[in-house]
C-alpha cells in the first residue's frame, strides 16, 4: 500500500543514502570553489549555453556558483549561503563555501562513527560559539586614530584584491577603493560610486574622479562647459512634432491644412519647452530622446540638453546632484533642481563623455576602470565592488583581524580546548569543527602549492604560544607574521563565514529523507 503514497515516478532516498546525496552534493560544490581560495587561486571560465555563449572569466565564488544549474538540493543550499554572503559583506564567498563543505566531511566521518545528527549539530553550535568568543577577543579597533585606521583600510583592501585579477596593482586600486569609501562618510549606500568601465588602456591607467560622470555625448550646438549648473532630469517625451495616435486618420481637404496641424503641434512643443526653460535651468537632462526642434531651442537659450541618458544613469545623476525626476513642469516650485559647479565634456580613450563636478552630494565618486577587453573589465569590477563593500562594511564596524589563515588558527585552538573540557560524544563534533577551521588555511596552502601538511603543523605549533600573529604567507612560501605583512580582513566579514557555514551545515544535516517529485509528463497537458 505504502507504494501506492507517493506519483509513479516520484523517488524517495531514506536515512543513510538521502544523507550521503546530500554531503556528496555539499562537498562536491565545495570542491568545485576551493582552488579559487587565497592570493594563489586560480581563475574559472563559464560559457554559458544560450544565445550568446557568453563567457565570464571569474574567481568570485558567488559568481561562480550562481552561474551553475544545480540539482543536488543540498549544493543549492550552498549556493544560497555564498550569494548571501555576497549582498551582505560582499567577499568570503568562497571561504563561506569551502568552511560549510568542509563541515559536512567532517560531519560524514561521525555519522559513520554512528553519531547522532543532533549530537553533532549540538557540538557544532558550540563550537561555532566558542570560535566566534574567540574572534571577538583577537579583534583589533582602531577607529580613535584615523591614520591607523586608514592603513587598517588599506590592508584590508589589498588582501581582499590579492586573490583577485587586481593583484599586481593591488596598492593603487586598494588606496582607489579606500578613497572612494571614506568619501561616504560611513553610509554603505555604494550606489554613489559609480564604476564606469571603458576598454582600452592598461587596469594602471583607471583612475578615480570625483563627481559624476555620464556616458553620453553633448548634442550639437550647444555649450560645452557650464558652470554653476543648475539641472532639470527629466524623464518625458521630447518629440510630439508628429502626429503620434496610431492609426488615426486625419483627412484634410489641402496641403494647407497639414501645415495648420503641424504648425499647432511644433507650438505645443515650444511651450512645453517654455515651461522647461522657466525653471531657470542651465541643463536639461531627459531619459527619451529630444528631437531636433526642442534641442534648437534648448540651444538657443543656452541650455545643455542631453537626450537617452540611460535609467541607471539618470537615477545616479537626480541622487548625486540632489534633484528630482521630473516629467510634468506646470508648477516650477515643487521641482527639485539638482545643482553643480561645473559640467565639461571630457575624453576617455576614444570616447566623449559629459563630466559634473562639484556636485551636491560631496560623497559622490566614479572609479573609471580601463583594461584591455570586456573580460578583464568585468572581472575587474566584480573584483573591485567585493573591496567596496567589504572596506564599506568595516567602516561602520571598525573592528579587524589579521588575515592568512590566522583567524581559523586561533579559532581552531580554541575549539580543541572547548572539545578536551567537554564530555560525551559532543566532543567529537567539537574536535571535527575545529579540523575543518584548519582546512582553510590548509587549502590556501595547497593552492600555492605548499607543503601544506608541514605549515598546517608549524603554524599550530606557533599558536600554541601566547598571542602569536602567525599565518600562512604564500610569496615566500612558509610561516610570517601577518602584522608585519599588513595581511587583514575584516570582523565583520569572518563572523559572517563562521555563522553562515555552521547553519548551513546544520541544516543539511538535519535531512534524513529525500523526496524527488514525478517529472511533469507531456501528454498530460493535451
Amino acid at each position: 500500500m505504502v507504494d501506492r503514497l507517493l506519483k509513479d515516478d516520484a523517488t524517495e532516498e531514506k536515512g543513510e543514502r538521502a544523507r550521503m546525496a546530500s554531503f556528496v552534493g555539499g562537498m562536491a560544490i565545495s570542491d568545485l570553489v576551493k582552488t579559487t581560495l587565497g592570493p594563489k587561486g586560480m581563475d574559472k571560465i563559464l560559457q554559458s549555453t544560450g544565445r550568446g555563449r557568453s563567457v565570464t572569466v571569474t574567481n568570485d565564488g558567488a559568481t561562480i556558483l550562481k552561474s551553475l544549474h544545480i540539482d543536488n538540493p543540498a549544493a543549492k543550499v550552498l549556493v544560497d549561503i555564498s550569494k548571501v554572503q555576497d549582498d551582505e559583506v560582499g567577499d568570503g564567498t568562497t571561504s563561506v563555501v569551502v568552511l560549510a563543505g568542509e563541515l559536512l566531511r567532517e560531519a560524514e566521518k561521525l555519522v559513520n562513527m554512528k553519531i547522532h545528527p543532533m549530537t553533532i549539530i549540538a557540538g557544532f553550535r558550540m563550537a561555532a560559539e566558542c570560535a566566534r568568543d574567540a574572534l571577538l577577543q583577537r579583534a583589533m579597533d582602531n577607529k580613535e586614530d584615523s591614520d591607523k585606521f586608514r592603513s587598517d583600510l588599506m590592508n584590508i583592501a589589498m588582501t581582499t584584491l590579492s586573490s583577485k585579477i587586481l593583484s599586481q596593482d593591488k596598492e593603487y586600486f586598494a588606496g582607489l577603493a579606500v578613497d572612494a569609501v571614506l568619501r561616504l562618510k560611513g553610509s554603505t549606500n555604494l550606489e554613489a560610486i559609480q564604476i564606469l568601465k571603458k576598454t582600452g588602456g592598461s587596469l594602471k591607467d583607471s583612475f578615480l574622479d570625483e563627481g559624476f560622470i555620464l556616458d553620453k555625448k553633448i548634442g550639437l550646438g550647444q555649450p560645452k562647459r557650464i558652470e554653476n549648473a543648475k539641472i532639470l532630469v527629466a524623464n518625458t517625451a521630447m518629440d510630439t512634432d508628429k502626429v503620434k495616435i496610431y492609426g488615426a486618420r486625419v483627412r484634410v481637404d489641402s496641403m494647407a491644412k497639414v501645415a495648420e496641424i503641424e504648425a499647432a503641434e511644433k507650438q505645443k512643443m515650444r511651450e512645453k519647452v517654455q515651461k522647461i526653460i522657466g525653471h531657470g535651468i542651465n541643463c536639461f537632462v531627459n531619459r527619451q530622446l529630444i528631437y531636433n526642434l526642442p534641442e534648437e531651442l534648448f540651444a538657443d537659450a543656452g541650455i545643455l540638453a542631453i537626450e537617452h541618458a540611460d535609467f541607471e544613469g539618470i537615477e545616479r545623476l537626480a541622487l548625486v546632484t540632489g534633484g528630482d525626476i521630473a516629467s510634468t513642469f506646470d508648477n516650477p516650485e515643487s521641482v527639485k533642481l539638482g545643482h553643480c559647479k561645473v559640467i565639461e565634456e571630457i575624453m576617455i580613450g576614444e570616447d566623449r563623455l559629459i563630466h559634473f563636478s562639484g556636485v551636491e552630494m560631496g560623497q559622490a565618486c566614479t572609479i573609471v576602470l580601463r583594461g584591455a577587453s570586456e573580460h578583464v573589465l568585468d572581472e575587474a569590477e566584480r573584483s573591485l565592488h567585493d573591496a567596496l563593500c567589504v572596506l564599506s562594511q568595516t567602516v561602520n564596524d571598525t573592528r579587524v583581524l589579521y588575515g592568512g589563515g590566522w583567524p581559523e588558527m586561533v579559532m581552531a585552538k580554541e575549539v580543541d580546548g572547548l572539545a578536551r573540557k567537554t564530555p560525551g560524544k559532543k566532543s567529537h563534533a567539537i574536535e571535527a569543527f575545529s579540523r575543518a577551521l584548519q582546512s582553510i588555511p590548509t587549502i590556501i596552502a595547497d593552492n600555492a602549492g605548499l607543503d601544506s601538511a608541514d605549515l598546517i603543523s608549524q603554524l599550530r605549533a606557533e599558536h600554541h604560544k601566547e598571542q602569536s600573529t602567525a599565518g600562512i604567507d604564500v610569496i615566500s612560501g612558509g610561516v610570517g607574521d601577518m602584522e608585519k605583512l599588513g595581511i587583514s580582513e575584516s570582523f565583520k566579514a569572518k563572523q559572517a563565514v563562521l555563522m553562515s557555514a555552521t547553519e548551513a551545515a546544520e541544516m543539511i544535516l538535519r535531512v534524513d529523507e529525500i523526496v524527488t517529485c514525478a517529472p511533469r509528463r507531456r501528454e498530460d497537458r493535451m
